[in-house]
């Protein structure tokens, strides 16, 4: 990957130029002004996805030159870098790879001299067969009864990819229910286990590392409540405990046996992980075979990215405006907005992916970036957003650009349901577009009211005013399904990929997260210790000390 500068390209600075006469521009101008605009800025993929990027701030010169941007900075080479396997996690000195853990071409896939595409294949074969002989009750516990509960243990991506897609995906599941702890609050282990019975439960050990503290503490405790049962033997835990990690010794010192543990990649980052054996809680919730075509979407929307122009390509377009908003508007934020109550983790998904992937400061070239990297993600699912941090989109004063995703085909078709859901989702872009001016609020009203009467003596009007104005993009998805899920996710990953190659940072890394961690491990070491604290701050100082003296 070339390490450029992109407040230093030529486009950047026709794009600050433009932007002087964008930022005026009003979409209802824009709208007015071109009949032809939705078809023109509007994306059809295989009639899955409809991308509508019309009600976004630009017109085919923004395009124009973010595209340019891209490639000046090398964009289609660093795309074929990732998917070569080249080794662009630099810090790390890693390639990355999840992509190849969705490829289902026979083709042989070399790392080190390793064949990884055999081994990709030996553990999807490992976790078809064992997710098979649970999902159809053959696998018994230790007193011989088959296996109802699933605990999935991690943190993360570890633990957000797998929630994420068993909940979107809940009208595929089976019989299992499925459950996960990942907070090292004590209370979310306490009443997972008031819910479950340990014959009839398998818990799956996540951590790439085995070492994570968070993860491992959870492990602990549940390993410990298990063997305190009557009649347990150790040896019982290979009935009922499974490793997914990178580092097998570990998993076998805490008593995984050989037989139940699945192999990670130090190529795949966390964050990407669900494609891998860390996907095991989705492949027990909805089966191999949905699990399969979670793969094969993601697959497709990987080929989209590798082989489509610029022009043509979704994660491209969408990272590209990202960047108009964040660096020229100054937005800093955006919301994702899912209208699918199944998909409500969606958003919290995606602000790891996005904001542990670029939110770094540190460019490629060692030094401190003068520009914006990584937004900051948030969002809420369907109408319940409408009735609380709407209004601040509409009225207040911060610049929100927004993604609206909704399915035209729910999996619960109850009486107008739907429909109704549908016209909220079409209303909000649109008002938030176009907004309502003083007159057309006072034509609305006395059209409601059939009189007329002076804006005096109704003064609510002026405060009933939106500018509009407000870019967003929308996705309608044709249904659900694991294979569209695939695809989304897919597309959200690579717009996220093409970002950090125009900010030049190192996007597979978190520096961030390892120095939170590393602090908290010195300071448990402090707390447990009973003399007064004097080694850190003032304030850390005072906050043990008085924990200590009320402890």
């Amino acid at each position: 990957m070339k390490n450029i500068n992109p407040t230093k390209t030529k486009f950047w600075n026709k794009l600050q130029k433009h932007y002087l006469k964008m930022k005026n521009v009003h979409l209802k101008n824009l709208f007015k002004n071109d009949l032809n605009r939705f078809k023109k800025f509007s994306l059809n993929y295989k009639n899955l996805i409809l991308f509508d990027y019309s009600k976004n701030i630009i017109n085919e010169k923004t395009i124009y030159y973010l595209i340019n941007l891209a490639k000046e900075c090398f964009l289609k080479e660093s795309i074929k870098s990732m998917f070569n396997g080249d080794f662009i996690n630099v810090t790390e000195n890693q390639p990355v790879l999840h992509t190849l853990l969705r490829n289902f071409t026979k083709k042989k896939f070399f790392i080190n001299g390793e064949n990884i595409s055999s081994d990709i294949s030996k553990v999807f074969k490992k976790m078809k067969k064992f997710s098979n002989s649970i999902i159809n009750k053959k696998w018994k516990g230790y007193t011989g009864k088959f296996i109802t509960d699933v605990v999935n243990v991690g943190i993360g991506g570890s633990d957000l990819g797998p929630l994420m897609v068993t909940e979107s995906l809940k009208p595929y599941k089976n019989h299992l229910k499925i459950h996960f702890i990942s907070n090292i609050d004590g209370t979310q282990v306490s009443e997972v286990l008031k819910r479950i019975n340990f014959e009839t439960t398998i818990f799956l050990i996540s951590s790439k590392t085995f070492t994570t503290q968070e993860t491992m503490t959870n492990a602990r405790t549940i390993r410990n409540y298990f063997l305190n049962e009557k009649n347990i033997l150790k040896s019982d835990m290979s009935k009922h405990f499974f490793a997914l990690s990178t580092n097998k010794n570990e998993a076998m010192k805490f008593g995984i046996s050989k037989e139940n543990f699945f192999p990670l990649w130090n190529w795949v980052g966390g964050r990407y992980s669900l494609w891998s054996a860390i996907g095991l809680s989705i492949m027990l919730s909805i089966g191999y075979k949905n699990f399969f075509l979670l793969l094969k979407g993601a697959n497709s929307m990987d080929q989209h990215f590798l082989n489509t122009p610029f022009e043509k390509n979704i994660p491209v377009l969408m990272g590209l405006i990202s960047i108009w908003y964040n660096n020229f508007f100054c937005s800093e934020t955006e919301a994702i907005l899912v209208y699918d109550q199944y998909m409500h983790k969606f958003a919290t998904y995606q602000q790891q992916a996005n904001m542990e992937s670029n939110g770094k400061n540190i460019d490629r070239n060692k030094k401190m970036v003068s520009w914006q990297t990584g937004p900051i993600i948030w969002g809420e699912s369907g109408t319940n957003g409408q009735h609380s941090f709407y209004q601040l989109i509409h009225q207040g004063t911060k610049f929100i650009p927004s993604d609206f995703i909704i399915p035209l085909k729910t999996h619960n078709n109850i009486n107008d349901h739907h429909i109704k859901l549908l016209s909220h989702f079409f209303a909000q872009t649109r008002s938030l577009a176009f907004g309502k001016s003083l007159n057309e609020l006072k034509n609305d009203y006395y059209e409601s009211n059939n009189e007329k009467i002076s804006c005096q003596k109704n003064n609510s009007l002026f405060y009933q005013v939106c500018l509009g104005n407000k870019p967003t993009n929308s996705f309608l998805i044709h249904k659900i399904t694991p294979y569209t899920l695939g695809l989304l996710i897919s597309l959200y990953e690579h717009k996220i990929f093409t970002q950090g190659v125009i900010f030049n940072i190192f996007s597979f890394d978190q520096w961030g997260v390892e120095l939170g961690k590393n602090a908290a491990k010195k300071i448990l070491s402090t707390i447990k210790k009973n003399s007064t604290c004097t080694v850190y701050d003032s304030s850390t100082n005072g906050l043990i000390n008085f924990f200590k003296k009320i402890k």
